[in-house]
């Protein structure tokens, strides 16, 4: 039987054993700084030290980075020892934050000198262990003082590794490396800085002196074993490369309690919501020494953080924002406050999330429903930093869709039902410059380089004409682009291809990277009067036609030029696009199921006195959350279908203004854009209308002229698609995503330049180009390799057109029946997609009265009152 590549590490090793490698004045440091050795070093300290590659998954505070750096530093100092430490790189670690290098950088050098300490009172002096950062930050003297003297331990991120790799002199010192660590894997996977990085390594497998031993941390991930693939990547056989995978998420113990702020989820005013929300959070940070509070959007946070110091005056200079959109300056401060434990709270939108060590917070608080189990624990797991600590969290819901999902995500968490990581899948914008980065270094075989890009994990599956498709685009065999100013950057002949041109080079410096330029996307009358600004991902949802609110007034987008929006003002008109839709997090696939399936269970319980309280015993929740679900499943049991995971509810609502038709197909907010978006796109050609379209993770809705019906037997149809990626990349035409994602990847895949021999493009010319490009591109080149990726990264990693498919095919064998009804007024469930597609709503406020009018319709037909409920069986 072949033997398993990728194993579970078994074997806990007592601290005897792994003292017993130490050198002795490691030993005697680390007996007198920690005495005994916690889970995570346990498992992986020893088999590094044998040269096993391993990924470890464990808690914050785990002491998970010195289980990845132990090895290798008991290695440099018995080399130093033994005076056979050599000025070379020995560690290279790989992390995604700039900001979290300095924490290592500093966390290293403390025990470094420490242990040189104690190796003196040993009797014996040690040679000084460098430790050095490269980054974009680091000046080129730095730079160039490193090729003379390397540090012994080189930080770094994934874009400064790529440039290293070209860097002419620098390169040569990479070739020693013995250590790769790669930390917060987790936040590089899912995204393509992750599938660069993981080229990069294996470029620089690929001229390293020997193998190196590859070490992956992560915080809270699933399925490992993916993961464990992703870091190790593959031989040239096609199999993963051996290695174990360390899992001690378990060792820390969690308690999570999901709250729901008020009463009435429904008919509490919102001013009375926020009143109660805010007291909560009080109540919270006083009982405990430091809070950490999640919103997920920026807004959110520095809303939130407003609230408290304006109505608590006992916070006042004890609570602060922390978000990205804050200067580097004043979020660094905020850190330094939190460490010294100088703030009471501080209220993050995702930018905490990450492994900075912030000291000790003893609660987390989250704002609404993180959207995911991995993200939720990921929040959490900040607090309690050590190991024997309790991570302490606790949820406030404050909405009815919102407490049912943050009731599952709770219990799934408590029982570590993790989501599954997305990595993506043969992106070529990435594939462009690692192409040209490896012609800049020599002359490749074709068959050679395919190789070496086949043993990274997100290109395992390469076919050899895309990656020819690659090339031939970089050898200027797509005649045509040159009038367009993209010129040939490589040669291409005889199965070999090799550097072309003297500024490639600097090309390739210049543009290397996957993330963006953030454009402020700026909006214009038609007479070129400026309003505002609005963000890219705002924009990009736009359709000819849309209106939507800016600074006060109403405007209906006309077109948009390069990174400027036209509009006409139009006052008194109904908004069609919700201005606080763009930085909504979205649910996952994984997790909307769960939810799917526990709206049967619920279903089932409604017959039963104590459904409270079976529902409270089972999922953690308290009272008020409990009645608040019963009594909602309830009211769309009476007034129409409970959706489930084996019945999609598809509800025809007819209006004077537009019909709506409510798809409950419960799938993540990323699902339900590929399907919508198809959906809209047959049912406007078959009728020859607009059709507007409402989404969020629980459905979607399409919006009709009030002329245009759809038949019972039409919407059935629509589950029938043929071939959904391609009536996607149909729908997707002109559309506002594909001309700005397109500028994303033509800049990633150096068809577009940002920077160009000391001169940046302005992102507006950008836009102009990437527009022109793609018309020519659509008309003469549809296999264009960027042209490809653009549809695959809108439809795989924007949308989920993956799991799109597959809950079509349940539908289509019969699995998930499709149940169609006309209702007068939208079911319970429908309330909030009414409320985005509604154009009366502009604030979270109107959001609220909408859902309150349509409640009191809905009452009045199941003839009940607001306050019946079921009994509380004790």
């Amino acid at each position: 039987m072949a033997r398993v590549r990728i194993r579970r590490a078994r074997r806990e090793y007592s601290d005897e054993e792994i003292f017993s490698i130490l050198s002795e004045p490691v030993r005697e440091w680390f007996k007198r700084k920690f005495g005994s050795f916690t889970p995570p070093q346990r498992y992986a300290v020893m088999e590094i030290h044998k040269g096993e590659n391993v990924l470890i998954s464990s808690p914050t505070g785990s002491g998970k980075t010195l289980s990845a750096f132990l090895s290798a530093i008991n290695e440099l100092i018995l080399l130093g020892k033994e005076g056979k430490l050599e000025d070379k790189i020995y560690v290279l670690y790989v992390s995604p934050l700039r900001a979290l290098n300095n924490d290592i950088k500093r966390n290293l050098e403390g025990p470094l000198a420490e242990i040189k300490e104690v190796a003196k009172e040993l009797g014996y002096e040690l040679p000084e262990i460098r430790v050095g950062i490269r980054t974009s930050d680091t000046s080129s003297y730095e730079k160039s003082k490193m090729i003379r003297k390397p540090p012994h331990i080189l930080i770094t991120t994934p874009e400064s590794l790529a440039i290293a790799l070209n860097a002419p002199k620098f390169r040569e010192r990479l070739k020693t490396v013995k250590y790769l660590i790669i930390d917060e894997v987790h936040a590089l996977a899912e995204n393509k800085r992750g599938s660069h990085l993981a080229l990069s390594v294996e470029r620089l497998q690929e001229m390293a002196e020997n193998k190196f031993v590859r070490i992956g941390l992560s915080a809270t991930i699933h399925p490992l074993e993916e993961v464990a693939k992703f870091v190790f990547g593959f031989d040239d056989d096609g199999k993963p490369r051996p290695g174990l995978i360390v899992d001690v998420s378990f060792a820390k113990q969690t308690e999570i309690r999901v709250e729901s702020v008020v009463e009435d989820l429904i008919y509490t005013p919102a001013g009375a919501l926020s009143e109660a929300l805010y007291k909560r959070l009080a109540e919270l940070i006083r009982e405990h020494r430091t809070t950490l509070i999640f919103t997920n959007t920026r807004s959110g946070a520095e809303r939130v953080a407003f609230n408290l110091k304006k109505r608590y005056s006992e916070f006042e200079g004890l609570i602060e924002a922390h978000h990205s959109s804050l200067s580097r300056e004043v979020r660094l401060d905020v850190e330094e406050k939190l460490k010294r434990g100088e703030l009471r709270a501080v209220i993050s939108s995702t930018s905490l999330e990450l492994g900075i060590d912030i000291g000790t917070i003893d609660l987390v608080v989250l704002i609404g429903s993180p959207k995911s189990v991995n993200r939720a624990l990921q929040r959490i797991g900040r607090a309690g930093h050590r190991l024997h600590e309790v991570s302490k969290g606790v949820i406030l819901a404050l909405d009815r869709d919102d407490l049912v999902e943050v009731t599952v995500l709770a219990h799934n968490a408590r029982n570590r039902r993790l989501d599954r990581v997305r990595i993506p899948k043969n992106p070529l914008d990435v594939l462009v410059q690692h192409l040209l980065g490896m012609a800049l270094n020599k002359v490749w075989e074709v068959g050679e380089a395919y190789r070496v890009v086949r043993r990274a994990y997100p290109f395992r599956d390469l076919p050899f004409e895309d990656f020819m498709s690659v090339l031939k685009y970089l050898a200027g065999e797509y005649t045509g682009l040159e009038e367009r100013k993209v010129y040939a950057k490589i040669w291409l002949e005889d199965g070999k291809f090799g550097r072309r041109g003297k500024m490639t080079r600097a090309i390739y410096y210049m543009n290397v990277g996957t993330i963006p330029d953030e454009a402020k996307i700026r909006v214009y009358t038609m007479d070129k009067k400026l309003i505002g600004t609005v963000e890219e991902e705002f924009a990009e949802r736009l359709m000819p036609g849309d209106i939507f609110v800016l600074a006060g007034r109403t405007y209906e987008f006309v077109k948009s030029r390069g990174n400027k929006l036209y509009v006409i003002p139009r006052e008194g008109a109904k908004p069609t696009i919700p201005a606080w839709f763009s930085e909504m997090l979205p649910l996952s696939f994984d997790l909307a199921l769960d939810v799917q399936r526990f709206r049967r269970e619920v279903k089932d319980l409604l017959k039963r006195k104590d459904a409270v309280k079976k529902l409270m015993r089972k999922y953690g929740i308290d009272e008020k959350a409990s009645r608040a679900i019963i009594t909602y499943f309830r009211e769309q049991g009476r007034y129409s279908v409970i959706p489930d995971e084996k019945t999609v509810l598809v509800e025809f609502v007819p209006g004077e203004k537009r019909n709506r038709y409510f798809f409950h197909t419960l799938i993540g907010r990323r699902a339900n854009d590929a399907l919508s978006r198809a959906f809209a796109y047959l049912v406007s050609k078959r009728k020859n209308c607009n059709v507007g379209v409402a989404i969020n993770d629980n459905g979607f809705a399409l919006l009709l002229p009030p002329e245009v019906e759809l038949s019972e037997k039409e919407v059935k149809e629509l589950f029938e698609v043929e071939d959904l990626r391609e009536t996607l990349k149909k729908a997707l035409d002109n559309t506002e995503l594909l001309k700005r994602r397109f500028r994303h990847v033509a800049n990633r895949g150096l068809l577009i330049l940002r920077r160009y021999i000391g001169r940046s493009k302005r992102l507006g010319r950008q836009q102009v180009m990437a527009v022109s490009l793609l018309k020519v591109l659509k008309e003469d080149y549809p296999d264009f390799p960027l042209l490809k990726e653009v549809y695959r990264e809108i439809m795989e990693d924007k949308m989920d057109v993956e799991n799109a498919e597959l809950f079509l095919s349940w539908v289509r064998e019969g699995k998930i029946r499709v149940v169609f009804r006309r209702n007068a007024v939208p079911s319970p469930f429908a309330f909030n997609l009414e409320a985005i597609g509604s154009s009366d709503v502009v604030l979270m406020e109107d959001r609220r009265e909408l859902i309150k009018a349509l409640h009191r319709k809905i009452m009045a037909m199941i003839k009940e009152t607001p306050s019946e409920d079921v009994e509380l069986v004790l």
